[in-house]
C-alpha cells in the first residue's frame, strides 16, 4: 500500500495584498496552507525579497563585506537604489530614513521626503519606506513622504500603537499600505490591525511587521510568534491576522558580533563574509518557514541564496 501525507484542511486564508505600481508591482500573501506546503494548499503568490538602501552613508554602522557591493554608491541612496535594481535585479527596495534620527543627523520631514521622491523616480519596482523607530519623529516624517510620493502605494512605517493615527491617515489620504508594527506579540500585532481598521485603513493594505530577531538573537522567539499568527489565521479564521508578514531582518542580522567581528578579530569564526551571508541566509529561510511574505535583506549573495531556496520550495 503506497504511503499517503496525512493533510489538513485549513478554513482561512491570508490576504493578498499588492504594493507598487504598474508592470512591476507585487502582490504579497494569498496562501490557503501553512507556509509550502503545496500538498494541502496554494501559495498563490510566492514570498519576495526587498533590498535595504540607506538614505545616508551607513559608515562603520555596516560590516565591510556589505559596504563592499555598493562601495562606489554609498553615500548616493538614488544611485545606490538603480544599483539594486539593475546590478542585482531586486525585485523591490527598502528605503531606510537613517538620516531622521533624532539621536543622529535629525534630518528634517521634507529632506527625507524628497529623497523617497527621487528614490521612487528612479526605479520602477515597489517601495518599502521604513523610519527609525522613533515614535514621535517617524509620525512627522512619514506622513510627508506619504505626501510627496502620492498614489504611488509605498509600504510605509514602522507604524506603532503610539503613532497609527497619522501614519495610518497619511496612508489612507494618499494610497499607501502600512508596515504595522508590535513587539513580538499576536496579541498586540491583532490589536494594532484593529485599530487601524477602526481608523479607515482597508484590510488589503497592511502587512504585519512583527518585529525580528536574528539568528541566535532571538529568532526562535519571533518563529514561534509568526507560527502562533498562521496558525490563527488559517485554523481559526482569524480576520484580524490575515495578513501577509514582512521582516525587516537584515539589520538584527548584521549588528551582531558574529558578523561584525573581522577575520583578525575572530579567525576562529571562518571568513566574516562567508559567515555573515550565511547567517543572513539562514535567518531568511528560518522566517520563510515560520510565514514570511516580504523579507528586507541586505548583502546581494544573501538574497540570491534565499531566493534560490523560495524557488526550490515552491517548486
Amino acid at each position: 500500500m503506497a504511503f499517503e501525507i496525512p493533510k489538513q484542511t485549513y478554513s482561512g486564508a491570508i490576504r493578498s495584498v499588492t504594493i507598487g505600481k504598474g508592470a512591476k508591482a507585487i502582490t504579497l500573501g494569498g496562501e490557503t496552507s501553512y507556509p509550502f506546503y503545496l500538498f494541502e494548499g496554494e501559495m498563490a503568490n510566492i514570498p519576495k525579497i526587498a533590498m535595504e538602501v540607506w538614505d545616508t552613508d551607513p559608515g562603520e554602522e555596516w560590516a565591510d563585506p556589505c559596504k563592499e557591493p555598493f562601495k562606489d554608491v554609498l553615500a548616493d541612496p538614488v544611485a545606490w537604489a538603480k544599483k539594486c535594481v539593475n546590478d542585482y535585479g531586486a525585485q523591490a527596495l527598502a528605503l531606510i530614513l537613517v538620516s531622521t534620527d533624532p539621536n543622529g543627523d535629525n534630518a528634517p520631514a521634507e529632506k527625507a521626503a524628497a529623497t523617497a521622491k527621487k528614490v521612487l523616480e528612479a526605479v520602477d519596482v515597489p517601495i518599502i519606506v521604513y523610519g527609525t523607530g522613533n515614535v514621535e519623529k517617524d509620525a512627522e516624517v512619514l506622513p510627508a513622504v506619504a505626501e510627496a510620493c502620492q498614489g504611488a502605494n509605498l509600504v510605509l512605517g514602522p507604524v506603532q500603537d503610539k503613532n497609527y493615527k497619522k501614519i495610518g491617515a497619511a496612508c489612507l489620504g494618499y494610497n499607501h499600505s502600512v508596515a504595522a508594527n508590535t513587539p513580538i506579540d499576536v496579541n498586540l500585532a491583532k490589536q494594532l490591525n484593529i485599530l487601524l481598521g477602526q481608523l479607515g485603513v482597508k484590510d488589503n493594505t497592511i502587512l504585519v511587521d512583527p518585529t525580528t530577531g536574528g539568528l541566535g538573537y532571538g529568532m526562535e522567539y519571533t518563529y514561534s510568534v509568526m507560527e502562533r499568527d498562521r496558525m490563527a489565521a488559517l485554523t481559526q479564521e482569524d480576520e484580524k491576522l490575515q495578513s501577509p508578514i514582512i521582516n525587516y531582518m537584515s539589520q538584527e542580522v548584521w549588528k551582531v558580533k558574529e558578523c561584525k567581528q573581522t577575520n583578525e578579530e575572530a579567525p576562529q569564526l571562518g571568513d566574516q563574509t562567508k559567515r555573515g551571508i550565511l547567517m543572513e541566509a539562514v535567518t531568511a529561510v528560518s522566517l520563510l518557514l515560520a510565514g514570511a511574505d516580504l523579507l528586507i535583506m541586505r548583502h546581494p549573495e544573501a538574497v540570491k541564496l534565499a531566493n534560490t531556496i523560495i524557488s526550490e520550495l515552491a517548486s
